[in-house]
């Protein structure tokens, strides 16, 4: 009598079923997972801010100076200190002040204030509440500038203009950005006439995501500028962290076109506050 090989049974009837499974039964429909899209909303609490509430010199722990009067790279006329002779709080609002004096060969003085923010400042809500000062020759922005430089210099690495205004123009107010592709003439711009612009404060407001950046005055869309999704630097060097700036002007390339009116001095670029709130993705 021969002996079964019990350990054969399971896999031949493993093999049985397998063959009774014709073409005549249906497998289930393959129903992909799909991701939900990336959505950004910002924090509804201030991650960063200066209310300027406190009279006298701006906070050093929040704000440093570039100082000198080289020309930053647009033939300014302003020698730039780091005093409250130029920069100063009074009655919860800060005065970036430029006069007519004499000072390092230049015959102007302003202030050109920069952010210390500890942590990276790349992407959110950064919003101000200000007031240019009009006048022939006067240049007035709240803008801001790459930490690192790591796509290389200007304006490889970006920039990126909140609020900007040259005098000549009365109260036309300037929403841009400039990159490796977009600079110079070719920069993208948004303009809006604010007829009060410098007679009141007013809301200059940036949303900033990883799909693009949008500017708002007054809560008005003025201005957007997409990522184009290339993952290139050249159109898109806007995912690194970046700093402000708060300066006045005098003269330049641009805000000197027109010549420099010395009777309106002194005037200056008036800030109620400044706020970063950071993105929240979800």
């Amino acid at each position: 009598m021969k002996k079964l090989n019990f350990g054969l049974i399971p896999l031949l009837l493993l093999i049985t079923s397998c063959s009774k499974s014709g073409s005549g039964d249906t497998l289930p429909n393959f129903v992909p997972i799909t991701q939900p899209p990336k959505t950004y909303t910002f924090d509804t609490a201030v991650t960063w801010s200066d209310e300027f509430n406190t009279d006298g010199a701006p906070d050093a722990s929040k704000w440093q100076y570039d100082t000198g009067g080289s020309g930053w790279g647009n033939n300014e006329l302003e020698y730039y200190t780091n005093t409250t002779n130029n920069a100063v709080i009074a009655n919860g609002v800060l005065s970036i002040i430029a006069k007519k004096e004499s000072m390092g060969g230049m015959n102007y003085t302003s202030a050109r204030m920069v952010s210390k923010f500890n942590s990276s400042m790349v992407y959110g809500r950064i919003e101000a509440r200000a007031k240019i000062p009009g006048g022939r020759g006067t240049w007035p922005a709240i803008w801001m500038l790459p930490n690192d430089y790591a796509y290389g210099n200007w304006p490889n690495s970006g920039e990126i203009d909140i609020m900007e205004n040259v005098g000549f123009e009365g109260t036309k107010v300037h929403f841009s950005i400039h990159d490796q592709t977009n600079y110079g003439g070719n920069s993208k711009t948004s303009t809006m006439d604010i007829p009060t612009a410098a007679a009141d404060f007013h809301l200059y407001r940036m949303d900033w995501t990883p799909d693009g950046i949008k500017g708002y005055y007054d809560d008005t869309l003025v201005f957007t500028f997409l990522n184009d999704g290339k993952s290139n630097f050249a159109t898109w060097p806007f995912d690194k962290p970046f700093h402000i700036l708060m300066n006045l002007a005098i003269g330049g390339t641009w805000g000197g076109t027109q010549g420099v009116d010395d009777t309106i001095f002194p005037v200056a670029l008036q800030v109620d506050y400044i706020r970063y709130y950071k993105m929240i993705t979800s």
